[in-house]
């Protein structure tokens, strides 16, 4: 088993009452993996002076450490105090034990360890100085040295200091970084002025000195530029600038020559290194590495002037000042030289490395005093010259001197140098060492009568007129210490338990989990102080954020905590996916990110030097990003840091504690034992119940404390149990559970047995409690009397007091909290610890509600001083136009422009909004920084202020001036803060579990609800969605019901500043509740209304409505003034309409027409009327009005005017359309006829609209054209015959002939005569035949409309032939033949079917190359063309073909169906045809139709109007000689050859017959074209063909004649 050496490295006092932070490191390597190589533990337990040397046992399977059976006394320390143990097997916690008891035998006082020092003070950030804008102004480039040139001077390092210029002073800070060593930053600050956020950065050529001095331009005064700066390059280049103010260089430049004075001191290469610099104004001194000095009166003198540069050599000089004289020797090298004003004269003051002091006067060029501070063993490294006292007539000086390297200790020697004019000047002989032990010195500053001493632990400060005196050192802690609490980085357990008692509170709510801690991080990062810009720009860079400059200044704090919840979601994707079975990855995220943080903010933010104002007192600190001064500490946090008794006397506590010595033991024994609770929750206790205060829902404080006692009762819950052995492992979770029962039954013993110990001691449990009770009084914020009456400004000042004042809430908070714990834990226990039931009752009854109530204000103080403001909400026009706040005051825009950045936290905006400053009564210094000491009086004024306010501001109660101040921030839109503060207060208020103190007579409490009603609204309307939106909404009612229904509402309320809204109420006395309540409910419901809230605003709409009869009749009475100045019905009649408009926004139709039906006031019932239906449009709803959901009883004729009204000035293109909802409701009431009307109205209208319009879709318009004719004919088919008709005078005229002007849009093109739209002749009735007639122009129309023709009525619609045309023209033929038969009757007819089908014949005609013949239902006599087309065009043309060919189909299909209304329209196709073209074939089944069927059924070419005769006339009119021969030929043929049994009918007399007219036509053509020559042959053959056919005929007839005489005879 390996042995492994623990060696005590560090001890450091942790927290109150001596508790020690003890550090050691380990010797082994090769460590368990689980086994940190440095470990850390905090014991409560007297520090010890001597380190501790343990040897340990390891067992590296189970990773335990071994502690002996026995603990033996220690020997007897050597004189090294140092002594060693030898462990045997045991357990940690033993060790623990033992260690404990055997080092607090030795009771050795906390002042040995510390070395005599107190902490008395601590640093206070300047807000706003991490996040500055550095102006960019360079130095020419031609100042550059050679490249390559040896520096002369010291290499860059990190330094900075300050200058105090002018009354009031001016604050002018330089620093110059290591890390960019060609830059010099100048910020200039003013303490009454707001923090400067823009500051200059010179950029230089080359690598800078660490020195720079800043200092008033006395040269050039009027030149504007009011200060001078002296650099010093590592090239021996001596820079002068003359700058302006700071705020004046907007834009990065290039200085103007005139500005820069240049210089290089180190002209000759026999001169050594510069080793030290100095400045004063119009003068520069130097000193080397050969000891050398030299002065040069840079700024005063031309470099050409002799006296320009002087050296400072050791010869013998006489000095008329000081009276003496004095040989000088040769002295080592300079170590550093510093130049004072000593009675009007400059002296310089020179270190040497030998140890030799110098001083010398540039005046007289001569050294004045030489004297050797050398301490052997130590070398001397830096000088410090303080302030003339001349009083004293002293000089004090300190020294730093570092002993060897094997040592390496510092220690600062305090030396005084008197002097008198005419007296020789002399070293006090009295030297005051003040050891460096700890940590780098970074810096040193000697005041008047002070000496700080900056080092990286803290400031060290000691009064300089003591050096004799045994006076101890007093100490500021430094921010680094402040941060790692916030961080939880001062104590590795301090997440751990975090993580356990939020598990305890929130059981098995993982979600609620994640949250609370998320948001607990999440403040304590964005903390004033803690957060850094530029470390958190860093460290969000790491994680892959990336903005610039510009984009990162204006992140709010919202944006900033909406990135970091992001970066946890994201960057941790491996972690956050095991949320799901384990909330302890969050806490792991969480630790990593502020370890990363931390790290970075150490690195980034070191301290570089101090801020001295000796006039003043002000002591400030310069870091690498930021600033801040030191405060002091006020007594309440020097009693709990356990240094009160050391450093202040007892009695400044006042009259509250007794300074009896039983009585402070008592006390002092009490806050031992409130102690242990935070030492035993760790530094998680705090930030757990602070966020449970301001958790979203708010946890109650008692639910807090009770899960906190059941923790020291019972431990942990099992399943914290589980999460940490699946995250530890199963050893090591078993470890940590032992330990935590472990500790958790020694914090019960010891807890047990000191309370009766102290019950014991004082007699008694009454003493103890009476110790306690003025102890508590104490901690109550007190009153201080102000006389303040002047306008707060946004300064420095204001700034560090409220960060103050946050760091002084935080300690009252947490020794409150401890207070609460101790004595919700005396209760617990009371049994056990023999309370009497007195002593319980005053527990239960005084004392906790006391502590409670003490909690709240400094929670509530803490609150306001750290939580940033919330971004202003731009809601619209008008309020993005007063954001301009034009002529307003400049500071007021300046500090209202800030609302939402991270360093504005609400304090700022509760006191610049109000009159009064608490630095008021210290105005004497409020133009400066404030000393340590003020700081106390400050921060309890402005505590005082907060919680009490100012002489005119006098509170009934503790809490009564936190409604004022949720009223200044809830007029700045800080809606989230107002809520958490009066939540606080209503809990408090309800914790006194008493209605009459709850609802108090003076009406504060209604005030508080009527705020958070306000600011609950307000939320509303700020950005929420969904359930959180309706819950803010609810309870915001609830707060205003509650606010209307206190006692003393009216009064309190009417007595509000008019900046809450109330300005509208009414302010007289004497008015009745009910009245009140009237005026109260209808201000409430314009408040929701505003926002869009209808719901909530129709709540307060009907609790008005029952006020107003109460109101009425006591103001009737006479029983105070009359509000109303309204009737009765006005005023509901009012109130009702509000709650139809609010209903309606809610889609709540039913209950909006029940609010209509209701309204006593007839006019305001049509107005709201009119609205519905006009909302029911807008939002597509109105089928409500006809599904018989609605009752019109009595209102049905209103409900038609209005829709008709509607309907008269609404565009034909909306929908629904108006018309259309008539015609439903008029349908619904079974009004046939009206609905009739207004649907054809609607046709009409639509009908005009497309005549007027240039309707992209027409065919649409004319759709629902035919529907509303069609719905017009169904409605009057409904009505009796006898008054089936319409009165248009019903639908139409009225309705236009109203005093309301039509609203609709009339585009009228201008057609220049082509397209003139026809006035019809008004009607004043329409039957069922119109509308038929309609039906049927309107369905051609429509069918036009899809082939993109248009028909303009001519307004003769009787005989619409025009139409017919562009029907036919369209090949609409069944449309065609619908009008013709329905408009045209008899002769008429059969002319308009002859003209029909003589069109369709020449659209036939045209297409006659496409072979009609070979259509679907019939073959064409084809010649050898129309075959040749046939086989090959039909392959070349196939669209083209099959469009021709269905002229023909439709051609036979109509002519087939319409020759029964006329006979002879075959005869006018086979004409038309003919006639287009006389070579046309006719198609097969045109002359079918004239055959009528076979040939031999025949009697001859007789038949009806179209038959073969009319056919062959064709044939013989057109040329047509051989078909009219065939013809002929086939006729006769059949004629001759009837069958037997038809041969009697055949032989009777005018049995048949022939066109023997037309056959001669034909016979004399075939003739006459012999006779000219056309065609002889054909013809010939064509004439004997019928001269044969004529011949046989005529035979025929012959026999046939002689037959039929001799029958007869």
């Amino acid at each position: 088993m390996p042995e492994v050496i623990f060696c005590l490295t560090k001890l450091s006092v942790n927290g109150p009452f001596s508790s020690l932070r003890v550090t050691w490191q380990s010797n082994f390597q090769e460590q368990p993996r689980r086994l940190n190589p440095c470990a850390h533990l905090s014991l409560a337990l007297k520090p010890l002076r001597t380190p501790l040397s343990l040897s340990l046992a390891l067992n590296p399977r189970q990773i335990t450490l071994k502690t002996p059976h026995s603990f033996a006394t220690p020997p007897a320390a050597p004189s090294d105090s140092s002594f060693s143990l030898r462990l045997i097997p045991s357990k940690l916690p033993n060790l623990i034990v033992s260690i404990c008891k055997k080092l607090l035998l030795e009771k050795r006082p906390l002042r040995e360890e510390m070395g005599s020092k107190s902490l008395v003070g601590k640093e206070v950030p300047i807000v706003g100085s991490d996040s500055v804008k550095w102006v960019e102004v360079s130095v020419p480039l031609s100042y550059a040295v050679a490249p390559g040139s040896p520096p002369v001077a010291s290499l860059t390092e990190d330094a900075a200091s300050c200058s105090v210029i002018g009354k009031p002073p001016t604050y002018l800070i330089w620093r110059i970084r290591k890390n960019n060593p060609h830059a010099i930053e100048v910020l200039q600050l003013c303490a009454q002025k707001e923090f400067q956020r823009i500051g200059l950065r010179i950029l230089f050529p080359e690598s800078l000195s660490p020195f720079a001095y800043i200092c008033k331009n006395e040269i050039n005064a009027t030149s504007g530029n009011p200060y001078l700066l002296y650099v010093l390059s590592v090239s021996g280049i001596a820079y002068l600038f003359q700058i302006k103010d700071v705020s004046k260089y907007a834009t990065s430049a290039v200085f103007h020559p005139n500005e820069i004075l240049c210089f290089g001191i180190q002209n000759s290469p026999e001169y050594g290194p510069i080793t030290a610099v100095t400045a004063m104004d119009g003068c520069l001194v130097i000193g080397r590495d050969d000891g050398s000095i030299a002065y040069f009166r840079l700024g005063s003198l031309d470099q050409d002037d002799p006296a320009f540069m002087h050296e400072l050599r050791d010869e013998a000089t006489f000095s008329r000042l000081w009276g003496f004289m004095s040989r000088a020797r040769t002295a080592g090298s300079v170590k550093d030289v510093v130049m004072s004003d000593v009675q009007g004269r400059k002296v310089v003051f020179v270190l040497h490395s030998d140890g030799t002091l110098r001083v010398w006067d540039l005046l007289g060029h001569g050294k004045i005093f030489s004297h050797s501070v050398n301490i052997p063993g130590t070398t001397v490294v830096r000088l410090w010259v303080g302030e003339v006292n001349h009083e004293a007539s002293a000089i004090y000086l300190a020294v730093l001197h570092r002993q060897n390297l094997e040592v390496n200790v510092e220690g600062i020697y305090i030396y005084s140098i008197n002097f008198a004019i005419g007296d020789k000047i002399f070293l006090e002989s009295s030297v005051q060492c003040i050891p460096l032990t700890e940590g780098e010195l970074i810096d040193v500053k000697l005041a008047l009568n002070k000496i700080w001493v900056l080092k990286e632990g803290g400031l060290l400060v000691q009064n300089l007129l003591c050096l004799n005196g045994n006076v101890e050192q007093q100490y500021y802690a430094l921010q680094e210490a402040f941060v790692a609490d916030q961080l939880f980085q001062s104590s590795k357990h301090s997440l751990d338990h975090l993580f356990q008692i939020t598990c305890s509170i929130f059981s098995s709510a993982k979600a609620q989990i994640i949250a609370f801690v998320s948001s607990i991080f999440l403040n304590r990062l964005l903390h004033p102080g803690v957060h850094i810009s530029t470390v958190l720009r860093v460290i969000l860079e790491d994680y892959n954020k990336r903005w610039t400059d510009a984009e990162f200044q204006t992140l709010t704090v919202d944006d900033l905590k909406r990135e970091i919840l992001l970066l946890i979601e994201h960057e941790f994707v491996f972690l956050w996916k095991a949320v799901s079975g384990n909330t302890f990855s969050v806490l792991k995220c969480w630790r990593d990110l502020y370890k990363r943080y931390f790290e970075c903010w150490l690195k980034s933010n070191s301290p570089y030097g101090l801020l001295v104002d000796s006039l003043n007192g002000a002591v400030g600190l310069i870091r690498e990003n930021s600033l801040s001064l030191f405060r002091n500490l006020e007594e309440i946090e020097l009693l709990v840091y356990g240094t009160f008794g050391e450093v202040v006397d007892f009695l400044k506590l006042g009259s509250h504690i007794s300074s009896d010595g039983l009585e402070r033991e008592i006390l002092f024994e009490v806050l031992h034992c409130s102690s242990l609770f935070s030492q035993h929750f760790g530094r998680a206790m705090a930030p757990i119940f602070y966020q449970s205060v301001f958790n979203v829902p708010m946890i109650p404080t008692d639910d807090v404390v009770l899960h906190l006692l059941k923790t020291l009762e019972s431990g942990h819950a099992s399943s914290l149990a589980a999460v940490e052995e699946s995250e530890l492992g199963a050893d090591l979770a078993q470890y940590k559970e032992n330990a935590d029962h472990k500790s958790l039954r020694r914090f019960s013993v010891d807890m047990l047995v000191t309370l009766r110990t102290l019950c014991n001691k004082s007699a008694g449990w009454d003493e103890v409690l009476n110790a306690i009770e003025r102890y508590l009084k104490f901690l109550v914020p007190q009153k201080i009397l102000q006389d303040l009456d002047s306008e707060r400004v946004f300064s420095i000042n204001t700034c560090v007091v409220i960060q103050a004042t946050s760091q002084v809430a935080k300690v009252m908070f947490e020794s409150a909290l401890d207070i609460l714990l101790l004595l919700s834990y005396l209760l617990k226990i009371s049994g056990q610890i023999q309370m009497s039931h007195l002593d319980v009752s005053r527990v239960q009854l005084e004392l906790i509600p006391m502590i409670q109530e003490t909690v709240a204000e400094w929670v509530l103080i803490y609150f306001l001083g750290t939580t940033p403001t919330e971004s202003p909400a731009m809601e619209d026009f008008s309020s993005q136009l007063s954001s301009l706040r034009i002529d307003s005051n400049g500071d007021k825009r300046s500090w209202t422009e800030r609302l939402g950045s991270i360093n504005f936290t609400l304090d700022f905006v509760l006191t610049l909004s109000s009159r009064g400053s608490f630095e008021d009564q210290n105005r004497q210094s409020s133009s400066s920084f404030p000393s340590p000491q003020n700081f106390v009086s400050l921060v309890q004024s402005y505590i005082s202020w907060l919680i009490w306010g100012g002489p005119g501001e006098t509170s009934s109660y503790i809490f009564g001036r936190s409604i004022e101040l949720a009223h200044i921030l809830l007029r700045h839109g800080q809606y989230n803060a107002v809520e958490s503060i009066l939540k606080i207060v209503d809990a408090h208020l309800r914790n006194e579990k008493l209605s009459e103190s709850v609802q108090r007579t003076d009406g504060e409490w209604c005030l508080l609800h009527h705020l958070l009603g306000c600011c609950l609204t307000a939320q509303a309307h700020g950005g929420l969605r969904g359930p959180s939106k309706e819950k803010k909404i609810s309870e915001a009612v609830r707060c205003f019901f509650r606010a209307s229904s206190g006692k003393g509402a009216d009064h309190a309320l009417r007595s509000f500043p008019c900046e809450a809204g109330l300005q509208h109420l009414v302010t007289v006395d004497g008015v009745s509740p009910a009245a009140w309540r009237l005026q109260y409910y209808q201000w409430v419901m314009q408040l929701f209304e505003r926002y869009n809230f209808s719901e909530a605003a129709c709540q307060f709409a009907l609790a008005a409505l029952e006020q107003v009869d109460e109101a009425v009749v006591l103001n009737s009475n006479g029983s105070g003034p009359d509000l109303l100045n309204e009737s009765v019905s006005t005023v509901k009649g009012r109130l009702w309409a509000n709650v139809f408009k609010l209903t309606l926004d809610l889609s709540q139709y039913h209950d909006a027409y029940c609010a209509i039906i209701t309204n006593p006031d007839e006019e305001s019932k049509c107005i709201c009327l009119r609205r519905f239906i006009i909302v029911l449009y807008e939002r597509d709803a109105t089928k409500i009005l006809c599904n018989n959901e609605l009752p019109f009883i009595g209102l049905a004729e209103k409900v038609e005017r209005e829709l008709a009204w509607k309907a008269a000035r609404s565009d034909m293109s909306m929908k629904p359309n108006p018309y259309k909802l008539l015609y439903a409701f008029e349908m619904q009431q079974q009004n046939w006829r009206k609905a009739a009307s207004y649907i054809y109205l609607y046709s009409a209208e639509l009908r005009n609209e497309v005549a007027l319009r240039n309707y992209q879709n027409p065919s649409l318009a004319f759709q629902e054209r035919l529907n509303g004719i069609s719905a017009a004919i169904n409605a009057l088919h409904l009505v009796h015959p006898t008054y089936a008709w319409i009165d248009l005078q019903i639908g139409g005229n009225h309705l236009h002939n109203e005093s309301h002007p039509s609203k609709k849009a009339r585009m009228v093109e201008d057609q220049s005569g082509n397209h003139s739209v026809q006035p019809e002749r008004q009607q004043s009735f329409v039957d069922i035949q119109k509308l038929e007639d309609e039906f049927v122009l309107t369905s051609a129309e429509y069918l036009l409309s899809l082939a993109n023709m248009k028909w303009m009525r001519t307004g003769n619609e009787k005989f619409p032939s025009d139409l017919v045309d562009l029907l036919v023209e369209t090949d609409i033929y069944d449309m065609v033949f619908t009008v013709l038969i329905r408009f045209w009757k008899g002769s008429g007819l059969k002319r308009e079917l002859e003209r029909v089908f003589s069109a369709m014949s020449l659209k036939c005609c045209l297409s006659y190359d496409s072979s009609p013949g070979l259509g679907s239902n019939s073959l064409l006599l084809t010649s050898s063309k129309d075959e040749a087309i046939a086989n090959g065009a039909l392959d070349v043309y196939p669209s083209r073909q099959s469009n021709k060919s269905r002229q023909w189909e439709l051609l036979e299909l109509y002519l087939e169906r319409y020759k029964v209304f006329h006979a002879r329209l075959p005869v006018v196709v086979a004409e038309t045809l003919l006639h287009s073209d006389a070579q046309i074939e006719l198609p097969r089944w045109l002359v079918h139709m004239f055959k009528g069927g076979r040939p031999e059924k025949a009697w001859g070419m007789t038949g009806q109007e179209c038959d073969p005769a009319s056919l062959f006339r064709l044939y013989v009119r057109y040329g047509r000689y051989t078909e009219a021969t065939d013809l002929l030929v086939e006729y006769i043929e059949a004629y001759a050859s009837v069958r037997p049994a038809d041969i009697m009918h055949r032989k009777r007399p005018f049995s048949a017959w022939f066109p023997y007219t037309a056959i001669e036509r034909l016979w004399c053509q075939l003739e006459e074209s012999i006779r000219l020559g056309h065609m002889v042959e054909q013809c010939e053959k064509l004439k004997n063909i019928l001269l044969g056919a004529l011949r046989s005929h005529l035979h025929l007839l012959k026999k046939d004649s002689e037959d039929a005489l001799s029958s007869v005879n």
